[in-house]
C-alpha cells in the first residue's frame, strides 16, 4: 500500500482531473439550484484567452479562476434568442492551482466556490445567497 502522505510521484491535476471535480461538485449543489441551471455548459481551459482579460481589465491571466459567459437569467427576457450562444461557465485550471497553492482550501472546495460563484452569476445571486448555496452543498444537499 503506497503512503499516502508522500508526494513522491504525484502531478498537478490535469483539465480532465479538473473537469471531473467540476462534474463532481456540480452533481453536489442542491437538486432545487441545478435544476434551474438549464443547458448551462462547463469548459476548463489553462488560462482565460487575452481577449477576455483585455475586456476585464485584467493585466496577469492568474486574476481569473472563473467566468460565466453568455445571458444571465436575470436578462433573458431582454435578449432575443436568435443567433445566442450557450451559456458557459470557464473554470481556469492553472489560476485556481496558484489561488490553491497560497491558500488553506481543498482543491474540491475551491473548485465548488467558483462553480457555484460563476453559476451565481447567471441567476444574478447576491453573495450572501451563493454562501447559502455552498454551504447546502457542503451538507450533502
Amino acid at each position: 500500500m503506497a503512503d499516502e502522505t508522500s508526494w513522491t510521484g504525484r502531478k498537478a491535476p490535469t483539465l480532465e482531473d479538473f473537469e471531473r471535480l467540476a462534474g463532481v461538485a456540480f452533481a453536489a449543489l442542491p437538486d432545487d439550484f441545478r435544476r434551474l441551471t438549464g443547458d448551462i455548459q462547463m469548459r476548463i481551459a489553462e488560462f482565460p484567452e487575452d481577449d477576455v482579460l483585455a475586456d476585464l481589465g485584467l493585466e496577469s491571466p492568474f486574476d481569473l479562476l472563473g467566468l460565466f459567459q453568455g445571458v444571465g437569467l436575470a436578462h433573458a427576457a431582454d435578449i432575443p434568442e436568435t443567433g445566442q450562444m450557450p451559456n458557459m461557465i470557464w473554470l481556469y485550471r492553472r489560476p485556481i492551482l496558484d489561488y490553491w497553492s497560497e491558500h488553506d482550501e481543498t482543491l474540491d472546495g475551491l473548485i465548488r466556490h467558483v462553480l457555484v460563484h460563476e453559476i451565481g452569476h447567471h441567476f444574478g445571486l447576491s453573495d450572501d445567497d451563493m454562501e447559502a448555496i455552498e454551504a447546502r452543498a457542503e451538507a450533502g444537499g
